[in-house]
């Protein structure tokens, strides 16, 4: 589907889908488009030169991605290096260069790891307010563009992130270039991979 227009996309996996369940059979199928992907499978492998790297449920390979080449396939684009700092009953905190991200894991002091956060799950607001979301950091904003309804904000917070929020979202805070936001996102919104 990847060179068809919207309308006839939607028809083709919409087909794609009858038969499935029409005829309860199963179906390969190779696509590059991540939301295609969440929408139709069942079960979901990445192959990266011709190797499997991960199989799994659709929600598991998103968000529990096994590795940083994967995490990078699937769309992570928050994908920070950083070392355990300080672990106490399954909630860590990943030293990332001075800046601090807290998470869910059970890895022992001075592991190395990567830390995940995907862009849609980052809270972007002009003001501090009151949280439960772990992490907070303060940024400027250095690009805003336009992705169909979401708009991609990407922020240095002395480390970059990117979050994806509505269109609305975006006007109302009226995001824009050199704008200083608060972003926040939970510890459990941190999927920790081993270096």
């Amino acid at each position: 589907t990847a060179n068809l227009d919207p309308i006839s996309t939607s028809r083709i996996e919409g087909l794609i889908t009858n038969i499935i369940h029409r005829y309860n059979t199963t179906i390969i199928m190779a696509t590059h488009d991540m939301s295609q992907g969440q929408r139709l499978a069942d079960r979901i492998g990445v192959l990266i030169n011709g190797e499997i790297l991960q199989t799994g449920g659709s929600r598991e390979v998103f968000t529990s991605p096994r590795n940083r080449e994967v995490a990078e396939f699937v769309g992570i684009e928050n994908i920070m290096n950083g070392v355990i700092a300080a672990s106490e009953e399954g909630l860590v905190a990943i030293d990332i260069g001075g800046k601090v991200i807290a998470a869910i894991s059970n890895y022992p002091v001075g592991e190395e790891v990567c830390a995940c956060v995907r862009p849609e799950d980052i809270t972007l607001a002009l003001s501090e307010a009151p949280s439960s979301a772990r992490n907070l950091f303060i940024g400027e904003i250095t690009r805003v563009v336009s992705v169909g309804s979401l708009t991609r904000v990407e922020i240095d917070c002395s480390f970059p992130l990117t979050a994806l929020v509505t269109k609305r979202s975006a006007e109302e805070l009226g995001l824009e270039k050199g704008k200083l936001v608060y972003a926040t996102f939970k510890a459990t919104g941190v999927h920790i991979i081993k270096k």
